[in-house]
């Protein structure tokens, strides 16, 4: 039984990435409701997680010694739910019951969806969560890693920061934080918001190993994903700059994608990009 897939190399990664995109756009414009923004900014990061990176069996959402994902920045799920559909953990056609009734595929993650480790929501909550996981597996001798996807709009929350002088504190190196620092949240540019830059050094101030990258060059989240594993004296942080609605330019860096969907001739137009990037 397979428990990681570490062929996959780079230029599949990137066609796994637009896929995940598509299937977001997909299903949004189909039910009409779900963040496009922050799914579309994140597509390489999950592609190289779940398809090179995470020890799973999706035949066994429920294996012990698997790798655990925990999604922070919980409203970025429809992203999450297209690479966990294309890696086996449930059928695609399921993605187009998004926020309907009765769907294990609810607007934020929760537990009952096959292949996801943890409830998540409200901001900075998830972060907190693997920690707890990351220590529990330190504590108990476990080899499984842990790694937390968190927005850059949600370390604006007081209780990221208290997570992260708690993950030095146990010296968890068996944790991996990236920070989808895309620059756009809710409500407008982060920057206007609330400024939080530099935040690579405000992690290693709380005593982090920090990289920062291009979160939509995929060979450079392969390869900072691959030397926070290897890394062991203490939890990691990759900053990854991206692009909010990445890949549809009249969506990227723009807050109005944040939460929208798209009306018929903004999917089309959008469609029509995604599909040519395949060329």
């Amino acid at each position: 039984m397979s428990d990681v897939q570490r062929a996959v190399g780079i230029s599949e990664l990137k066609e796994i990435a637009r896929q995940i995109r598509i299937h977001v756009l997909d299903t949004v414009h189909t039910v009409q409701s779900g963040h496009i923004g922050g799914s579309f900014s994140e597509a390489e990061i999950l592609a190289a997680l779940y398809f090179r990176i995470l020890r799973l069996r999706p035949e066994e959402p429920k294996w012990p010694d698997r790798d655990r994902f925990v999604l922070s920045k919980g409203h970025a799920c429809p992203g999450l739910y297209a690479a966990l559909a294309l890696r086996g953990y449930f059928p695609t056609d399921t993605l187009r019951t998004l926020r309907q009734f009765g769907s294990t595929l609810q607007g934020h993650p929760v537990i009952k969806t096959p292949g996801i480790d943890m409830t998540t929501g409200s901001l900075g909550m998830g972060f907190g969560i693997a920690v707890g996981m990351a220590l529990e597996a330190s504590r108990s001798g476990k080899s499984y890693d842990v790694y937390t996807l968190l927005g850059d709009g949600e370390i604006n929350e007081g209780i990221v920061w208290e997570v992260a002088g708690t993950a030095n504190k146990y010296r968890l190196g068996n944790l991996v934080a990236l920070v989808d620092r895309n620059t756009v949240q809710n409500d407008g540019p982060c920057d206007e918001i609330m400024p939080m830059e530099p935040i690579d050094r405000k992690f290693e101030a709380f005593g982090w190993r920090v990289s920062k990258i291009d979160g939509n060059d995929v060979g450079q989240v392969v390869r900072a994903l691959e030397e926070a594993r290897d890394y062991r004296e203490g939890p990691s942080c990759i900053v990854a700059y991206t692009a909010k609605g990445k890949g549809v330019s009249f969506m990227e860096n723009d807050a109005y994608w944040h939460g929208k969907a798209p009306n018929d001739e903004q999917y089309a137009a959008a469609r029509a990009e995604l599909e040519g990037a395949a060329r």
